[in-house]
């Protein structure tokens, strides 16, 4: 067994028949996606991994993060693992061990905790994590089986079906224009500053993504052909589609639900194109009533609780960190 904790030690090509092999593949543990964050200066990057026999069974790309001003910096420095680690199906417990603990070693002077946002099931792995220092912390997600375009409408609640059909009839149309990543990204922005309340990666990563072969766009226009909202949706391969980031103005526009219109166009995109699966990449905690879970159990997804994996580093500072964002959120709304 060997560690790996330089990236140019890991061997491009095992990596890449990793994410073809791992039953825990995702777009955000990818050579590709390694690739697209150490050219934004947005993240420290920090990659691992575990080999056996020479062969690379585990990596983790972590991304290292921190929002707003010095002291909120201070309070909120994280390690991110996007999707959870990249494990070969035949991974030992030793290695994975290894992999873990050594991820906890590198990254605990630099953050207070390290997440690990789990987008399929790790949950035979769960007592090597846990006797690796993490806890499991539950955490819901629809997935939505998208190999039967026919069944992907079917599954649609019926009203939701209705509001489709209403607003294709209004005139609300999509598109993929570039140009229109301006607009798409102002009510972004403007959702995220007055409702969100989280912080929002620059406009140059939306802009550097409508250039990569693995992000696609989707932007809902009004009769007018103004932008009224839009999906933004990274790709598997024509594997899995993942809604990454999506907004509407439904206020202004409800006769054409543009939210509704923008997931809806990212999900027949993933059907239409051969896809075996859209996920809506989280719900919300079991233990809080979650409107957005609310919104994206209509569109005919299962549920799914295949949680996220935490080690709190510092856990002074990550109690005082919680209370706080806890007191913005309650300012905020």
């Amino acid at each position: 067994m060997k560690l790996l904790t330089d990236l140019s030690s890991i061997d491009r090509s095992q990596w890449q028949m990793l994410v073809n092999q791992s039953p825990v593949a995702s777009i955000f543990q990818t050579p590709e996606m390694c690739d697209f964050y150490s050219t934004l200066n947005l993240y420290k990057v920090k990659v691992i991994a575990v080999e056996e026999n020479q062969i690379l069974k585990g990596v983790v790309l972590c991304l290292l993060q921190q929002d707003g001003g010095p002291i909120k910096r201070h309070l909120t420095s994280r390690a991110i693992i996007n999707g959870g680690p990249l494990l070969a199906d035949d991974i030992s417990d030793e290695a994975l061990h290894t992999l873990l603990n050594a991820t906890i070693q590198m990254l605990k002077k630099q953050c207070i905790y390290t997440e690990t946002r789990n987008l399929n099931d790790y949950s035979r792995w769960r007592n090597i994590f846990e006797a690796s220092g993490f806890s499991y912390v539950p955490h819901y997600n629809f997935h939505i089986d998208t190999t039967d375009i026919n069944q992907v409408d079917k599954r649609i609640d019926k009203s939701r079906r209705r509001r489709i059909r209403r607003a294709i009839e209004n005139g609300a149309t999509i598109s993929n224009e570039s140009l229109l990543l301006p607009a798409f990204y102002q009510i972004l922005s403007d959702l995220y500053h007055n409702k969100i309340h989280k912080p929002l990666p620059p406009y140059c990563m939306f802009e550097q993504l409508a250039h990569a072969p693995f992000a696609h766009y989707f932007f809902v226009l009004n009769q007018q052909k103004e932008v009224i909202g839009g999906q933004l949706i990274l790709m598997l391969y024509q594997q899995v589609a993942y809604a990454w980031y999506c907004c509407g103005l439904d206020k202004e526009y409800h006769d054409l639900y543009p939210s509704i219109m923008a997931n809806y166009a990212a999900i027949r995109y993933a059907a239409d194109n051969g896809f075996e699966r859209y996920d809506m990449m989280g719900a919300g905690t079991p233990k809080e009533d979650y409107g957005v879970r609310d919104f994206k159990a209509q569109f005919g997804g299962t549920l799914v609780e295949h949680g996220r994996y935490l080690h709190v580093c510092r856990p002074a500072i990550y109690w005082m960190g919680s209370k706080v964002i806890a007191l913005l959120k309650y300012l905020h709304k």
